[in-house]
């Protein structure tokens, strides 16, 4: 009778001993991620970001090597060696009357510089909320200048320096991807590039993963009537636009900015920009011949992507020639008038199947 007496004892300690040990877990994994927080500020893609969106062929691990290399080079080059150390800092805490004093808050403030040390970094990766999307979060830096300077280096040397990294997005702004956030948003954020007297011709290139609560048509059609308001001399060009407006939306956050060179640079995709000469020729003739029957032009931008971008999407092929319709009977309009004008929204339209062609996510 002793025994059994014994063994529930050991039964109920082992039972509690399973849940303190699933208790103890939860209470680390929890710890461990307050201490990535703190050290790192935002682990994840939310508004008020700036930085780079990367996309990726399966391996996400390799594909932030070969960011962090990538960037960490050109970023040097064009901004100088990174500093993690604020000597503004020093002389206020060397002011004490003591030298213990003095001592003390030298450690201090070194502690504090230890624990932000990732806060400072220039470039930090974060959950982007997607499979095979990379968000860089960038501090004191221009993501638009520093990726058209290393697609702009790449297409002059074809030298290669990536396997994983498929197209490099550079994000200036990111807000609520919700349809009156993003306009508010907008009419401030495109201001240098289209209000008075800064004028250009645009395009608009939509992505959208992990969100079913926006409407693609909606959010371009926004977006087109924002750059018209800020000037009725912004003209679509679907061709080689001066300016491509990229809203790329994960989840709830939009990720928006405005690049030069999108057509030049094969799509900001770095596998390809790197290819021989021979391939780029190809393509202005047909678009010349395109540029002469306005049907064809305009689905043309969603079938440009197939070749040039390995991350299109095979299955969304069929997607372009379903707007060719309305694209071919509004297009004139919109070259005749403004972004603002019926012809030019649908027109821009297009950039959404173009877009969805972009990536392998």
């Amino acid at each position: 009778m002793a025994s059994p007496g014994q063994q529930s004892p050991q039964g109920g300690s082992g039972g509690g001993g399973g849940a303190g040990k699933r208790k103890a877990k939860a209470q680390y994994v929890q710890a461990k991620r307050a201490r990535r927080c703190e050290g790192g500020g935002p682990r994840q893609l939310e508004p008020g970001l700036q930085g780079i969106l990367i996309t990726c062929n399966m391996n996400e691990r390799k594909c932030v090597e070969e960011a962090y290399s990538l960037l960490n080079e050109y970023g040097d080059a064009l901004y100088g060696p990174e500093k993690f150390t604020d000597d503004d800092e020093l002389p206020s805490g060397s002011e004490g009357e003591d030298d213990d004093v003095e001592a003390a808050l030298k450690k201090e403030v070194g502690d504090i510089k230890a624990s932000m040390e990732m806060r400072l970094r220039r470039f930090q990766s974060v959950e982007s909320g997607a499979n095979n999307v990379v968000f860089i979060r960038t501090l004191g830096i221009e993501p638009e200048r520093l990726v058209h300077h290393i697609l702009q280096d790449m297409h002059k040397t074809k030298k290669k320096k990536t396997r994983v990294i498929l197209r490099m997005l550079p994000v200036s702004g990111t807000c609520k991807a919700f349809l009156e956030d993003m306009k508010k948003y907008a009419e401030t954020f495109l201001e240098p590039w289209f209000k008075a007297p800064n004028k250009g011709t645009f395009q608009i290139v939509y992505k959208a993963r992990n969100n079913s609560h926006v409407n693609r048509e909606e959010v371009i059609k926004e977006v087109a009537g924002v750059v018209g308001s800020l000037n009725p001399e912004n003209k679509v060009d679907l061709t080689n636009p001066q300016y491509t407006v990229v809203v790329e939306i994960i989840k709830a956050v939009c990720c928006l900015s405005v690049v030069k060179d999108y057509v030049l640079f094969r799509k900001y995709n770095l596998q390809e920009v790197v290819k021989n000469a021979k391939d780029p020729p190809l393509h202005p003739p047909k678009q010349a011949a395109q540029a002469e029957n306005g049907q064809e032009a305009t689905s043309g931008a969603g079938d440009r992507s197939s070749p040039e971008d390995p991350a299109g999407g095979n299955g969304h092929r069929q997607e372009p020639p379903e707007k060719s319709a309305e694209l071919g009977q509004t297009e004139p309009a919109s070259q005749a008038q403004g972004p603002k004008g019926a012809g030019a929204e649908p027109e821009l339209a297009s950039q959404g199947s173009e877009a969805k062609e972009n990536d392998l996510s």
